[in-house]
């Protein structure tokens, strides 16, 4: 199960960092993606960490403003957004799968139920 957290209402240009806690032993094994859909789009790909954190990629509208970590001790995957805009509004959904290909490409097996972000002009 995962569950997310740490959404709101910020100004543009604020910050807001999201949560995503995981229950099971082997959350360290799952390589965990965030995702967001904003109203009227698709779901789109924002960031992933593989299970160590080794490998991070990220979307190029994201680059250099948002970073994903990990803590596999409190099986918890961060995503720290600054410099938000508001095309970031949208609903962002934590996912995890065993594989990265999966996660990377859209495909993860978990998601949660997403946490809102709403970013005001």
């Amino acid at each position: 199960q995962l569950v997310e957290s740490g959404g709101g209402l910020v100004e543009a240009g604020g910050s807001l960092r999201l949560s995503c806690a995981a229950s099971g032993r082997s959350f360290s094994s799952y390589n965990m993606g965030w995702f967001r859909r904003a109203p009227g789009r698709e779901r789109e790909f924002v960031a992933t960490s593989s299970w160590n954190a080794g490998n991070t990629d990220y979307a190029d509208s994201v680059k250099g403003r948002f970073t994903i970590s990990r803590d596999n001790a409190k099986n918890t995957v961060y995503l720290q957004m600054n410099s938000l805009k508001p095309e970031d509004s949208a609903v962002y959904y934590c996912a995890a799968d065993l594989s990265w290909s999966r996660v990377r490409d859209g495909r993860p097996t978990y998601w949660g139920q997403g946490t809102q972000v709403t970013v005001s002009s």
